[in-house]
């Protein structure tokens, strides 16, 4: 009955089509399956963004749909008699992808627990709040090391660790620790958007020959005057008042022995991140990983040269592994999609009697927050429209910027959410979310008097 099904929605032309003499991924966006595959990922990304309402972890919807849609892809193609080797090569491709950020984020995790446990991130709760700080300076004092942060290390590693500094901070009051984690997710995603090493769009479309590196510098006024403007706003939420502090009874909080060369090898392994992708041609997992393996060396030697115990597998097991999880999910789903041919569609849109390049552009970001920045921009990178360089910066910019309108929107977003459960979720985001969006308009306005007026780039 399936395989009939099947056949009645396969197009005639693949139907009398041999399966070993074609190798083009074919158009299934309006067969059953592909109708199928939209709607389920519809109602499994209604699910992830209710997370609150229904109180289900996001990792569980996410994972359902993204595993669920290539079972049913591929049922599809077993009962059609077509290539499986499709489904094989763009499954391989998509473990690739994901396994790169699974990785990347598992050592970087790691790293962050094992500083939580030495005590680094008390000590420098300790130092911030101890100099008299309000509530709106730490506020800004985050936000702005998150934004000139990111283009070193990249957005998704230092939301995470701005977002531990945040809730070692304050743990309870959600007037201070919502602004304070969209303002990281903002000025991670906005740091990262003018620097090839700070977001993977960013990298992709460098690596792709679509700009030399000092040509993504030039996105550095619009991406830091749309940040400040969504920051500014923002800080008008934020309570100016001194967290409590009493300087009789609070003590500056030890920190493990060894913490410093701890802190020294992160920044190491970051740097070794970049390495192994720009020189030696390798994931910048990679790097990330044998910085993981040099830090477990050295809790060996602490634990043989000073009876430390540092337990690196119990920084390890403390892992958000449903952030892991989600990431897994959504990217497997988004995936599916476009295999169908979902997202190629999207492409028709730069045709100047449709859209045209600047708005098409424009709304690649509000289609970034929706689904994922990732597949989006290869999307485009794999359709190629005819665009200078101008308009390919501004699909980068785009690209970055926009994944920060939604909460998991963008690979920051979706970190920062797995270091504050239950205080920075989808319903909190969004009742800041027309801050992000004024920022985002003006980020445009700038590109718009820069590139297009002043011809500054």
């Amino acid at each position: 009955m399936l395989k009939r099904l099947g056949l009645i929605s396969l197009p005639s032309s693949l139907l009398f089509a041999s399966s070993d003499s074609s190798s083009v991924i074919p158009d299934l966006t309006m067969t059953w399956v592909g109708i199928a595959s939209l709607l389920i990922f519809i109602i499994g990304y209604y699910f992830v963004a209710m997370e609150e309402k229904y109180h289900i972890d996001k990792a569980k919807p996410a994972l359902f749909t993204g595993t669920f849609l290539f079972i049913l892809i591929a049922m599809y193609y077993a009962f059609n008699h077509m290539n499986m080797d499709l489904v094989h090569t763009q499954l391989e491709h998509i473990i690739l992808e994901i396994a790169e950020i699974f990785f990347f984020l598992f050592a970087a995790m790691t790293y962050i627990e094992t500083m939580i446990h030495m005590g680094v991130f008390d000590r420098l709760k300790y130092n911030l709040v101890s100099k008299g700080y309000t509530y709106k300076k730490l506020f800004w004092v985050t936000g702005l090391l998150a934004f000139f942060i990111s283009p070193v290390a990249d957005n998704l590693t230092t939301a995470l660790i701005l977002a531990t500094v945040l809730i070692t901070i304050e743990k309870e009051r959600k007037e201070f620790l919502v602004p304070g984690a969209i303002n990281i997710v903002v000025a991670a995603n906005a740091g990262g958007a003018w620097s090839p090493f700070g977001d993977i769009t960013t990298l992709m479309a460098w690596t792709a020959g679509k700009g030399a590196f000092v040509d993504f510098l030039f996105l550095f006024p619009t991406s830091i005057l749309g940040y400040l403007a969504t920051a500014w706003l923002l800080a008008r939420f934020v309570p100016n008042e001194v967290p409590h502090f009493d300087a009789t009874k609070e003590t500056k909080p030890p920190m493990m022995h060894g913490a410093g060369v701890v802190i020294g090898l992160g920044v190491f392994t970051i740097f070794c991140a970049v390495m192994s992708h720009q020189v030696l041609h390798l994931p910048a997992m990679w790097g990330m990983l044998f910085g993981l393996a040099l830090l477990k060396l050295y809790a060996y030697r602490l634990k043989k040269a000073h009876n430390s115990h540092l337990n690196i597998f119990h920084s390890i097991a403390k892992i958000e592994n449903n952030t892991l999880l989600f990431f897994f999910g959504i990217l497997a789903a988004v995936g599916a999609l476009y295999f169908v041919g979902w997202l190629g569609l999207a492409v028709v849109v730069y045709d100047p009697s449709v859209l045209g390049p600047t708005w098409a552009n424009i709304g690649v970001g509000f289609l970034s927050a929706i689904v994922d920045n990732v597949p989006v921009m290869s999307a485009v990178l794999k359709a190629n429209p005819e665009m200078g360089l101008d308009q390919w910066l501004l699909v980068t910019l785009t690209a970055g910027i926009g994944g920060s309108l939604i909460s998991f929107g963008s690979a920051a977003g979706v970190g920062v959410m797995g270091k504050l459960p239950g205080v920075y979720t989808f319903g909190a985001h969004m009742k800041y979310a027309w801050t992000i969006l004024i920022g985002y308009f003006i980020s445009l306005i700038v590109w718009y008097g820069q590139f297009e007026v002043l011809g500054i780039y």
